[in-house]
This record gives structure tokens, sequence and C-alpha cells, in this order.
């Protein structure tokens, strides 16, 4: 089996800086599209950012200019570094890829369990 695994939340001032990170694991053969999204509670879950496995990127309005995707595809790795960070960023962070395992001949979808950023005023 394949899954997702988050990692680097926690809580910070605002102004201040996390990296997520987001790994592919267990038998994984390729992965494609990767993306960031976020929940606030009460709220519905939105895209953060997606990047390609060219590394093409796009991000949501609130976090340009302040938040980076990347990834090392040798390392089936995917990263959010969040700079300036602002307490409405404050949500539970889901890493979500298209992923094909060494079993499985097509893509399937993956989320992540999610890991929680705080940011204190």
């Amino acid at each position: 089996q394949v899954q997702l695994v988050e990692s680097g939340g926690g809580l910070v001032q605002a102004g201040g800086s996390l990296r997520l990170s987001c790994a592919g694991t267990g038998r994984v053969f390729s992965i494609e599209t990767m993306g960031w999204y976020r929940q606030a509670p009460g709220e519905q879950r939105e895209l953060v950012a997606t990047i390609t496995s060219g590394g093409g990127t796009e991000y949501a309005d609130s976090v340009k200019g302040r938040f980076t995707i990347s990834r090392d595809n040798a390392k089936n790795t995917m990263y959010l570094q969040m700079n300036s960070l602002k307490p409405e960023d404050t949500a539970v962070y889901y890493c979500n890829a298209d992923m094909r395992s060494v079993y499985r001949g097509r893509f399937e979808n993956y989320w992540g369990r999610g890991t929680q950023v705080t940011v204190s005023s």
C-alpha cells in the first residue's frame, strides 16, 4: 500500500515561519500532481498550492508571496515553506497527491491525515 505522511506543523507566532513536508511512502511507483489544502474550524477545505511533476506551481491568492511549494521527486516528497504567517493561516493542512503504486497500473488520488498549524497573534 501507499500513503501520504505529513510532518512539520506546530505553533508559531504571527510573522514566523514553518516548513511542512509530505512524503509518499510504501511501494510508490510514480507521483503526478501534488498539493496542499487546509481546513480551518467551521470552514470548508480549501486549496493552498499545487505542484506538477515537472515543477509547475499554482497558489491561492491568500498565500501568494508568502508560501512556496516545492518537491523532491527522488524522495517522493513535497514541501511547503510558509513565511510571514498570519493568524488566519491557522488550520489543519492536508497533503494530496495522484500516486501510482507498483501494484496498480493507474493513478489514484490520496490524502494525508493532516498536520495542525496554529499561528498566534
